[in-house]
C-alpha cells in the first residue's frame, strides 16, 4: 500500500498469494505460546484467527533444552505474568510436539487459513520444512542469528523477518547476508518494537515506510501495542504485512497473553486493516468517476447577472459564477467579454457558446 514509483519490485508469493504494495495486507495472527503448551487450545486459536478473518495464524516452534540454558533468566514482562524465573522452566511448558503440530497444520488446512510457525534453530526449520510451512518468520531476537537465516534460506521458502531491538547497520547487515543467500526475491522486513506492550508513542510506524525505502524491500509490523486500531494504521503507513498477538484468555498466566488481544478485539483489528486497505486506492492523481456528480452541481457556470439584449457587446459586469457547473467554465469568462450576443439572455440564465459569436 505504497506510492506507485516504489511498486516496481515483484511481490513476494505465499502460499501463492502476492504480498507487497497494492495487494491486499496479509494479517498475521500471532497464536505464539498463547495455547499455554495445549495442543487443545491451540487448535481452538486456529478457529478464533480463522472467524476473525486472518490469512494465516503463526505459532513458535522450539525445544527448550536447544533454546535457553538452564541459568537463563526470564524476561522481566515474562516473570510478572509467568511467575517463573527460568526461561527453560517457562519455555518447557509451552513447548508442542511434532505430532501436536501436525494436528494444528492440518486443522489450519481444513480451516482454510495458513499456517505459520517461527523457528529458533535449524532443526526446527527443518521441522517446519517437513510439516509442508509455506513461509518462514524469523523473529527480531534472531535478526543476527547467521545459522538459523542460513537454515531459513536454504528451504527456498519466502521469509518475513522482525527487526525489534536491532540497530540499522545489524538490519542492513542481516538483509546483506540474506540477499547472499539467494532471498533476495522472497524477502519481507517487519518493523518491530521489542517492549511487551508496545506504548502507542512507542510506535514508530514511520519506519515501516522508512525500512522499505531504505532497503527496497515489502515491509510491514510486528505489533506489540494493545491497540485495536493499530494495525490500520501501519496499513496508512506503508504496511503489507501485519502481525499480531492474540489470546483465548487475557487472564492467563502465560508469558504473552496480558499484551495481546481478544479474538473478538482481534476480529476488530482485521476489520480495521481491511478497511484501510480499501481506504488507500490506487495513488492515480486527478477525478475519479464517483466524484463525476459533485463536480457538475457544485461547480460554477458562467450566467447573465442582467438582461443582456441580442446584439450586444458583453461586459465582464453583466456577467455572474453560478451553479451548476454544466456550462461555460468560469476559467473560460475572460474569453466572453466583447463578444457579441446573438440572443436575448434573460437574468439567471446559463451562457452557452451557441448564444454568442
Amino acid at each position: 500500500m505504497h506510492d506507485q514509483q516504489s511498486d516496481r519490485k515483484p511481490a513476494v508469493r505465499i502460499a501463492g498469494r502476492p504480498v507487497g504494495s497494492h495487494y491486499p495486507t496479509l494479517v498475521v495472527a500471532e497464536a505464539g505460546v498463547n495455547h499455554d503448551g495445549c495442543v487443545e487450545t491451540a487448535l481452538r486459536m486456529v478457529d478464533a484467527a480463522a472467524n476473525a478473518g486472518a490469512d494465516a495464524v503463526k505459532f513458535q516452534m522450539f525445544r527448550a533444552q536447544d533454546l535457553a540454558t538452564k541459568s537463563a533468566p526470564t524476561a522481566a514482562y515474562q516473570r510478572k505474568n509467568s511467575g517463573q524465573q527460568s526461561q527453560r522452566d517457562m519455555l518447557e511448558r509451552l513447548e508442542l510436539s511434532m505430532e501436536a503440530f501436525g494436528r494444528i497444520q492440518r486443522h489450519c488446512e481444513a480451516q482454510n487459513i495458513l499456517f505459520l510457525a517461527t523457528p529458533f534453530g535449524p532443526a526446527d526449520v527443518d521441522r517446519l520444512v517437513r510439516l509442508g510451512v509455506s513461509a518462514i518468520k524469523i523473529a527480531s531476537t534472531d535478526l543476527t542469528n547467521l545459522p538459523l537465516l542460513e537454515a531459513a534460506a536454504s528451504t527456498r521458502l519466502p521469509m518475513i523477518v522482525s527487526t525489534g531491538a536491532a540497530t540499522e547497520d545489524e538490519i542492513r547487515k542481516a538483509v546483506d547476508q540474506l540477499q547472499g543467500l539467494g532471498a533476495a526475491e522472497r524477502l519481507i522486513l517487519l518493523h518491530c518494537v521489542s517492549a511487551y506492550p508496545t506504548p502507542v508513542e512507542a510506535a514508530n510506524l514511520r519506519a515501516i515506510r522508512a525500512l522499505h525505502d531504505a532497503l527496497g524491500l515489502p515491509t510491514g509490523l510486528s505489533d506489540h501495542t494493545t491497540s485495536v486500531a493499530m494495525g490500520g494504521l501501519a496499513v496508512a503507513a506503508g504496511a503489507c504485512v501485519v502481525e499480531k498477538h492474540f489470546t483465548l484468555d487475557a487472564d492467563a498466566s502465560g508469558p504473552d497473553h496480558f499484551m495481546s488481544l481478544s479474538a473478538d478485539q482481534l476480529a476488530k483489528y482485521v476489520d480495521g486493516v481491511r478497511e484501510a486497505d480499501a481506504a488507500m486506492g490506487t495513488a492515480a492523481l486527478g477525478m475519479t468517476q464517483i466524484e463525476s456528480g459533485v463536480r457538475e452541481v457544485a461547480r460554477k457556470s458562467v450566467v447573465a447577472a442582467v438582461d443582456i439584449a441580442a446584439g450586444c457587446s458583453i461586459e465582464a459586469e453583466m456577467l455572474t459564477l453560478k451553479r451548476p457547473g454544466t456550462g461555460i467554465a468560469p476559467a473560460e469568462l475572460a474569453q466572453l467579454v466583447g463578444r457579441t450576443s446573438l440572443v436575448d439572455i434573460p437574468p439567471d440564465t446559463m451562457l452557452s457558446w451557441e448564444m454568442i459569436r
